[in-house]
C-alpha cells in the first residue's frame, strides 16, 4: 500500500510498508492435535505393562475407564492376562473428609515409602465428578509435587463416575493392571467419607482415616460408622498451636474404639497424629500400616480378605452387567418414557411400573431362551 507521506511534497519523510501481519491461526496447531489413540493388540499391551512402561500401562488404564464395547472387550482380556502377575502388593485405602489434607498427606506418605522402604508406587486418586456436567478437575497430581516427578511412583487420577463411595467404578481392574507392571505399594485415595466407603474397603488391605481435630466430628466420625471399618485412624495438622488439640481427638478416638467390637483382624485400631505439611510423625504413620499387615498376614486374615473381596466385586459384576443389559435393551427404552408418564400421571405407582418393565425385560429373555 502507498503511503501519501513518500509523495515529493513530503520531502526528507518516509513510511515504510511496515511488516506483514502474521496469520490469527496458529500455523502448527494441526501438529499439535492430539492424535486419534492407536489400540494395539492385546500381547503389546501385556508386554508393555509386565516390562514396567508406564506409558503402555497408562493406555491400557484408559481402555479399562472406557465405555466403548470395542475397548472393553480389549481391556477384559489385557486383566485375563495380567491376573497371575497380580496380587503381589499392599493395597492402602486412604479416606478422610474434605480439606482433611488427604492427597498432601499421600505426598509425604509416599516419597518416605519410596525412600525408606523401597519398591514403587501407585496412587489411584479418584476426583468426584459433577452432577451437571459428569465432569472431573483430575488436579490430585497438583499437590503431590515430590511424588508427581518421583521416578518410582505412578500416579493416575481418575473420575467417580457417579459410582458408589467416591471409588472409581474401574479401580479394582486398575490396581490389577499395576500390580503386573511391578508396583508393589498401592495407595487409593477416595473421595469424603460415609458409610458408601465400604467400596474402597472391599477393595485394600488397610483402610486409613484421616480426621482433624477439633472439627466436632468426633461424634460424626461414629455415628457415620465409617470408624467400623477403618483399619488405622491418624490426625493430620498436628503442629504448631494445633498439637494439643490433635492429641485431644486422638485420645477421644481410642476412647471411641473401645466401644466397638474387636475387628475381625483381631487389632484394635491405631490412632496416630502427623503433620503432612511439615512431614512430622510419617515414619510412625507408615510404620503402624505395615505392622498391620505383618500381623494380619501371620493370623490368615489377610488371604481370608482377599478371598472375600474377589466375592464381594463377583456379585457387583452380576449386579452392574444385569442393570447394563435391563437399561440398554432396546424394548425397555421404549417402553421407560411412557412408564414414567403413567407413574406421574398418577395412573400407577412406582412398584407396578418396575414390575412391568421387568416383566416385559424377563419375558424377552426366555422366549429368546427357547
Amino acid at each position: 500500500m502507498e503511503h501519501p507521506e513518500n509523495n515529493a511534497e513530503y520531502a526528507g519523510l518516509q513510511v515504510n510498508a511496515g511488516v506483514e501481519q502474521p496469520s490469527t491461526i496458529n500455523p502448527y496447531l494441526a501438529r499439535m492435535r492430539k492424535k486419534r489413540q492407536v489400540l494395539f493388540s492385546v500381547q503389546e499391551y501385556v508386554e508393555g505393562i509386565l516390562r514396567g512402561d508406564v506409558t503402555r500401562l497408562s493406555q491400557a488404564v484408559t481402555l479399562v475407564e472406557s465405555t466403548l464395547p470395542e475397548h472393553q472387550i480389549v481391556a477384559q482380556e489385557v486383566i485375563e492376562k495380567c491376573l497371575p502377575y497380580s496380587g503381589n502388593s499392599v493395597r492402602v485405602g486412604i479416606s478422610g473428609v474434605p480439606g482433611a489434607g488427604k492427597s498432601t498427606s499421600i505426598d509425604a506418605f509416599g516419597v518416605h515409602l519410596l525412600d525408606n522402604y523401597g519398591g514403587k508406587l501407585a496412587v489411584l486418586a479418584i476426583d468426584p465428578s459433577s452432577e451437571k456436567t459428569k465432569g472431573s478437575i483430575l488436579g490430585d497430581k497438583t499437590r503431590m509435587e515430590k511424588l508427581s516427578v518421583h521416578p518410582k511412583s505412578f500416579i493416575r487420577p481418575s473420575p467417580t463416575a457417579g459410582s458408589l463411595g467416591g471409588v472409581a467404578r474401574k479401580t479394582r481392574e486398575t490396581i490389577i493392571l499395576c500390580e503386573a507392571a511391578g508396583y508393589n505399594n498401592i495407595f487409593v485415595e477416595t473421595v469424603g467419607v460415609g458409610q458408601s466407603e465400604t467400596a474402597c474397603h472391599s477393595m485394600v488391605d488397610f483402610f486409613l482415616l484421616i480426621q482433624l481435630a477439633g472439627t466436632g466430628d468426633e461424634l460424626q466420625g461414629i455415628k457415620r460408622g465409617i470408624m467400623e471399618i477403618a483399619d488405622g485412624i491418624v490426625i493430620n495438622k498436628a503442629d504448631g498451636d494445633n498439637v494439643d488439640r490433635a492429641n485431644l481427638a486422638a485420645t477421644q478416638f481410642r476412647n471411641a474404639l473401645h466401644l466397638f467390637p474387636m475387628p475381625d483382624s483381631g487389632l484394635i485400631p491405631e490412632v496416630k497424629c502427623y503433620s503432612g505439611f511439615y512431614d512430622i510423625g510419617i515414619d510412625e504413620v507408615l510404620a503402624m500400616i505395615f505392622r498391620h499387615i505383618d500381623h494380619v498376614k501371620k493370623n490368615g486374615y489377610f488371604q481370608h480378605r482377599r478371598n472375600e473381596q474377589s466375592k464381594y466385586w463377583m456379585h457387583e459384576s452380576i449386579n452392574e452387567q444385569l442393570k447394563s443389559g435391563f437399561y440398554n435393551d432396546t424394548d425397555i427404552r421404549q417402553q421407560i418414557g411412557s412408564m414414567e408418564r403413567e407413574v406421574l400421571d398418577g395412573h400407577i405407582t412406582s412398584f407396578v411400573a418396575a414390575k412391568k418393565l421387568l416383566d416385559t425385560y424377563y419375558n424377552k429373555l426366555k422366549n429368546a431362551a427357547t
